[in-house]
Order: structure tokens, then C-alpha cells, then sequence
């Protein structure tokens, strides 16, 4: 199942990355779809990707029926969108919290949720909207991260404890990797990234936001996530597999249509890369450890399918109940229904424009 040199070097190419010439934009769309991207059009956002919404129209309509309606006008008003705020332990502020209290911010998590370190806080309003962001300034630690909410998820999902050996296999652009140095320490941090330009931006982000002295204790590679599973054999207890996707808020607003177009054809392969990504995770797990599987896209090929597969090919690994957590957010997060009981897939929605996210945890024997 590996994939072509030159295609795994595409499939890895950072998310946001939009660069070339730029074709006319295709006319041929539904009516529906066309009066959206018109709508979306406007001096304070960005302009829709006519072709990528033509593809997301057909196939989530046939998957998701007419909760697609639903998402795809959150997904396609930027100015809805919401942005949490996620404080940094390391650089803790009361006059920053009272702030957000001013402001009407609210804590994201609550205690009922399963895992919840006291040193985690994540703060989100109901007002679409984003909190100023800091500038990095030389010598001095930023006080928060802006991201989105459900991308916490998959990190309160994980349970990293203190002394535990962690892996994020693809560590890039570093949000994860941060939260999870906010709920513990870990005794070895492996933060991968393939792509050499998004490792480099992975460990600047994270220098923004931890001590030297934790640093110091974190490897940074740029491994093919593929291969560490051999490199590395039952070497970690937690695995974070927030594999490439086709991340359906960026692609919504490509600037390049050539480039929108390649992404939509190498779509199909995105599924193999993230199973071999998934089991090469697995061969990196010790007995008893467990992992979670992440993307931010609703494609079923690129999460259930994905997950189904490993459970079906892989005896090593068995599936965690996460019920409890979506039970723990339901007032601040929409969830797909229907899903088993070791999934979750956010689903963006008007007042709760979080996600989408999926996430899956599995436990190796």
C-alpha cells in the first residue's frame, strides 16, 4: 500500500499551502452552490472555492443528507466562525482571565468530562469572533493559543499522564503538541514532522509557548510517519495520530484552482496514507498503550472507513468508548449521530462553530 515517492511528498504538502497560476474558476455549479459562494464573496472574506463546494456538495450531500445544509452554511460564512482561547500554564495571567470573563468568555470543559487536567484552561465564547493575537516578542512566552475548540478533542482523548512516553506523529503546525505539554510532562516527547519547512514552524510555535527547559527535553524529527513504527518498535504509551486530510475549512477557501483540483484528484489516496500512518503508529505502541486518531475533515473514506479497516486488519488493537466525552461537551459542541462508540465527528454548527473533527481512540492489547 505505499504510496509513489512523488504522491506521498504532495499528500504531505502543508494543509494551508496555496501557490501557482490560478485557473478561471469553473461555472458549471448547482444553483444552490453558486448562490452561496456568491454570498460568501464580500471585502471581509475570503472568496469560496467554486469547484472544492461543487465536490463537498455531492458527496456530503450523499453522506450527511440534509445536515450537510446545515454545516455548509457555517463552513462557508467565515464571519460566523469562533476561535477559543487556550491559556499557556507556563505564562499564566490573571488580568488575562478576567478579560475574557469581561468579554463574556466561558470555560470550553467542564469537571464531568473524563480527563481534565487543572492545569488545562480553554476558554470560548458564543459571539463568533477572534480574540486579539499576541506577537511573539524575543525572551517572553505568549499567554494563549487561538484555535479551534474541537481540535482539543482528540488531546482530552489521548489522557497523557505525567511520566508517560508520547509520540505526535504528525506534530505540524503544533497546536496539539501544545495542549498536550498544557495537561502533562511528559517523559519523552516525540514531536514528527515529515514536511522539513512545517517541522521548522512546528518547533518555532512550540518555543513560543514552552520554558527552554522543556524544550530541551522534547526530540524533533522529520521522519516519514510511516516509517516509525520500525524505528521505533513498542517504544511509546500514547500516540497522536493527526494525520494529512483533506481539511474541509482550508480547501473551501483554496486561491489556487489548479492546485484545488490536483488536491480534489489526490483525495482518493489520502485514505491509504493515513491507514499506513495508523499502523505504523500501532508497531510504535507498547502493550497496554493507546492512541487517538484525528483529522479535520467529514469524509467518511478519510475516518470511519479509515478506523474500520485498522480494526478489521489489525488484532492488536482494540477500540476505547469515548461516549462519555461527547456526553461531557454535548452544550458546547454538535456531534454526528449514529456514530460507534470509539468515534466522534464534530460537526460544525451556527452559535457551536466548532470542527469539523473527527476523532477515534483504539488500545493496543
Amino acid at each position: 500500500m505505499r504510496l509513489p515517492r512523488g504522491a506521498a511528498r504532495r499528500l504531505l504538502m502543508p494543509r494551508s499551502r496555496h501557490a501557482g497560476t490560478a485557473f478561471p474558476p469553473r461555472r458549471a455549479a448547482a444553483p444552490a452552490a453558486e448562490k452561496l459562494g456568491n454570498k460568501a464573496k464580500g471585502k471581509h472574506q475570503k472568496q469560496i472555492c467554486q469547484i472544492v463546494l461543487d465536490h463537498f456538495e455531492k458527496q456530503y450531500t450523499a453522506e450527511l443528507g440534509d445536515t450537510w445544509t446545515h454545516i455548509r452554511d457555517v463552513l462557508t460564512q467565515p464571519l460566523c466562525w469562533q476561535y477559543a482561547v487556550l491559556l499557556n500554564k507556563f505564562s499564566q495571567s490573571t488580568e488575562l482571565e478576567n478579560t475574557l470573563h469581561v468579554k463574556g468568555y466561558h470555560p470550553a470543559f467542564q469537571e464531568r468530562l473524563p480527563y481534565l487536567p487543572s492545569s488545562f484552561q480553554c476558554y470560548i465564547s458564543r459571539t463568533p469572533g477572534r480574540f486579539p493575537a499576541q506577537k511573539h516578542q524575543a525572551g517572553k512566552l505568549k499567554e494563549y493559543f487561538l484555535l479551534n475548540a474541537a481540535s482539543l478533542l482528540p488531546v482530552l482523548a489521548l489522557e497523557v499522564k505525567d511520566g508517560e512516553d508520547v509520540l505526535d506523529l504528525c506534530a505540524a503546525p503544533g497546536g496539539k503538541s501544545v495542549a498536550i505539554l498544557q495537561c502533562a510532562s511528559p517523559g519523552q516527547f516525540h514531536c514528527n514532522e515529515s514536511d522539513v519547512l512545517r517541522s521548522r514552524r512546528l518547533k518555532q510555535t512550540i518555543e513560543s509557548f514552552i520554558p527552554d527547559a522543556f524544550i530541551n527535553l522534547i526530540m524533533f524529527s522529520t521522519l516519514d510517519g510511516r516509517q516509525i513504527g520500525d524505528l521505533k518498535p513498542e517504544f511509546y504509551d500514547k500516540v497522536l495520530v493527526d494525520a494529512p486530510c483533506s481539511s474541509d475549512r482550508s480547501w473551501l477557501f483554496s486561491s489556487d484552482t489548479r492546485q484545488a483540483t490536483l488536491r480534489l484528484i489526490q483525495r482518493k489516496e489520502l485514505s491509504s496514507l493515513q491507514f499506513q500512518l495508523l499502523r505504523s503508529a500501532i508497531e510504535a505502541l507498547r502493550p497496554g498503550g493507546s492512541l487517538v486518531y484525528s483529522t479535520c475533515t467529514l469524509s467518511k473514506a478519510e475516518n470511519s472507513d479509515v478506523i474500520n479497516l485498522i480494526l478489521n486488519s489489525c488484532s492488536s488493537v482494540t477500540p476505547v468508548d469515548i461516549s462519555e466525552m461527547a456526553k461531557a461537551v454535548s452544550e458546547e459542541f454538535s456531534f454526528l449521530g449514529g456514530m460507534q462508540q470509539h468515534e466522534l465527528l464534530v460537526l460544525p454548527a451556527k452559535g457551536r462553530a466548532w470542527g469539523p473533527m473527527y476523532l477515534a481512540k483504539l488500545k493496543k492489547r
